[in-house]
């Protein structure tokens, strides 16, 4: 199974909701990095942590397919 069969196999709800909480890290961080005020370097640093891990987790969580789609590709 390809990367891209794989993006676009059905995710199961536990990982769509993983997805979203990542899509959301990865905007709160990328807000603070942007913040046009100047910020501690401690909260830029968290920003820069928070983009990261949320977009480690967004591209996690999409990849991730159900049982019933990989057993389906192994027999067609």
């Amino acid at each position: 199974m390809t990367i891209i069969e794989r993006a676009k196999a059905p995710t199961p709800k536990f990982f769509r909701v993983l997805r979203n909480v990542g899509l959301a890290l990865a905007a709160a961080g990328g807000a603070l990095l942007a913040a046009p005020i100047s910020l501690p370097v401690g909260i830029v640093a968290l920003g820069g942590y928070l983009t990261v891990g949320g977009t480690v987790l967004t591209a996690v969580s999409q990849v991730t397919v159900e049982d019933s789609a990989k057993a389906d590709r192994k027999d067609g």
